[in-house]
Order: C-alpha cells, then structure tokens, then sequence
C-alpha cells in the first residue's frame, strides 16, 4: 500500500487518511470552498510530516487534535485572506455545493444523482442557507462557532486555533450563535418531509404550475443564485412567493430543462440538467412544509466537482 508519494504507508498516514474527511469537513464549514478545504487539509499533511520526520521531529501524542487545530488555523488565514475577495465578488457568493449522497427518484424525477465526488464529513447544520449566515460573521467568531458548536470542540482547543484564550473564545462563540440563531434556518425538519417539498417543488417546475409552486413557497421565501460573472445570474437576493415564482419559471424560457434529486449539504436538494450538461445545483431550505430559500449555484468553477463526479459515471 503507497502514500502519496509512492511510499510505503505508514500508522501515521492510515491516522491522517482516516481523519482526512472530518478535516475536510472542517476546512469547508469555515471557508465554504472544497477546493479550499482540500489545500489546506494537503497543507496540513505536510506540515506533520515534516514536523515527525524521522530525524529528530517532534513526537505528536494525539495526531488528530494536532491536525484539527493546524486545519483550523490554515483555514482561517485563508478565510481572512478571502473576504476580500468575496466584497469583490461579481454577484451574489453561495458556497460550492457538496453532494453527499443521492436521494433516491420520485415518480416525476429521472435519473440518478452522482455520487459525492470526494468523501467529506460534513454535519447537517452546514446547509447551503447556514453557511450564508455564517458569511455575515467575522473570521474569529466562525471559526469559534464551527469548531465548538459544529464539531464539538473544547474552547481550549478553539482557543488555540483562534490564538485567543479559551474566554475570549467562548465569547466569540456567543455573538456567534446569537446571530446564527436570529438568521440561520431551522433543522427540526424530518427528512422525509423535506424530500417530499423538494420533489413537489421539481413538479410544480416541470408542470409549470404556477399555484402549486406558491403554495409551497414561504411567504417570506428568498431567492439567491451565484452565476460569478460567468453565466446570467440575479445579482441580489429576491423575497416573496410571488416574486421567487415568478423568476423560476422565466428561467424557463431558456430552453428545457430536467430535475434530478441529490443531498446537497446534507438535505434533499435538485441538479438542474440542460441535455447532458449540469447547469445549476439548488439547495432548498424546507420548514412547516414549504420552501423557505432556494440557493442557485450556476458558477460553472463550482459545478466543476460535480460534472466530474457524473462524467466519471457514465
């Protein structure tokens, strides 16, 4: 059995293969790019490395923590250095989608989604919706809430991420959570009701049924789509059932389309497939029945991961 660099495997690359989708995991709910994640999950394998080479490195006891505070670190350098970045951003910026399993066909959807194009842990409170929240934090105070609320870490771990004290962690935290709680969706919905909005929701679009698809959207229902600047997408936000509606079917008018199911972030989302080609990935965000935010991602660098995963499948 090989390593990377077609060495013999050793106990501390089986640990880190092991951990490697938590790290991803963790990378991602901080930055919200896969991409991302899996540089700076790369970078920490080769810091241990380096810092356990066999002439004279220092001997690591507990090889996970050390690798969750240095991804926790790398990730953040790389999350302060981004928000630039995304201020710049043409449009609106939504996370890259994560497919994390397929959901199986309803009666009206066909064919089947692709497998996750890179094994990930990712807990189901990281929803397209919730890391747009957490886009509104500071980089210490995500970091604080992702690492303790999400993955359960002590605040002395978190502390030693952040470089704060563990109280000054634990207050990062509050704030944190405060806003989440004021803004981020609810996850008190049972699976199988979400699937069952999410493929009456396809329906309503392919039968362009214009009342059934208001009827299931919330009256405060919010439309975002990311196109980058590469493709036609909404550059701003848009509210209401009418509105949102309204905007799904003039999408319509480019041409026909076919839904197909997939878990995107963990909950019952669609594909969206013009011919043979994927041309968005929609997360939809489901309480008391109806669709309260759909998150449109057209970026074709986001979709990038996705199209592999299907094309690698045929």
């Amino acid at each position: 059995m090989n390593d990377h660099d077609g060495g013999v495997v050793t106990g501390l690359d089986a640990e880190f293969q092991a951990m490697r989708p938590r790290l991803l995991g963790v990378a991602y709910g901080l930055l919200g790019s896969l991409d991302e994640a899996e540089d700076v999950v790369q970078d920490a394998w080769m810091r241990l490395r380096s810092a356990t080479a066999a002439d004279g490195g220092e001997e690591i006891g507990d090889v996970t923590g050390w690798l969750v505070v240095t991804v926790s670190r790398l990730a953040l350098d790389v999350l302060r250095s981004a928000r630039h970045r995304r201020e710049e951003y043409v449009g609106q910026w939504l996370p890259e989608p994560v497919l994390t399993g397929p959901v199986p066909t309803g009666p009206v959807l066909t064919g089947t989604a692709p497998d996750p194009a890179e094994r990930v842990t990712l807990d189901e409170s990281l929803s397209m919706a919730m890391l747009v929240v957490l886009e509104s934090l500071s980089p210490a105070e995500r970091t604080a809430f992702v690492l303790h609320d999400v993955f359960g870490l002590t605040f002395a771990e978190v502390g030693e991420a952040v470089g704060r004290s563990p109280a000054a962690c634990r207050q990062l935290a509050a704030r944190a959570r405060a806003h989440v709680a004021s803004r981020a969706p609810r996850f008190d919905v049972d699976p199988s009701e979400h699937r069952r909005v999410v493929h009456a929701f396809a329906r309503a679009c392919l039968g362009d049924d214009m009342d059934a698809l208001v009827a299931l959207l919330d009256p405060d229902v919010v439309f975002r789509s990311d196109g980058g600047g590469r493709v036609r997408a909404g550059r701003r936000p848009v509210f209401g059932a009418a509105k949102v509606a309204r905007l799904l079917f003039g999408i319509q008018r480019f041409g026909p389309f076919e839904l197909v199911p997939a878990v995107v972030n963990g909950w019952p989302g669609l594909l969206r497939y013009r011919g043979d080609r994927l041309v968005a990935v929609l997360g939809l965000t489901v309480a008391e029945g109806r669709v309260t935010a759909v998150d449109m991602v057209l970026n074709p660098e986001k979709l990038a991961r996705v199209t592999r995963a299907d094309e690698t499948r045929r």
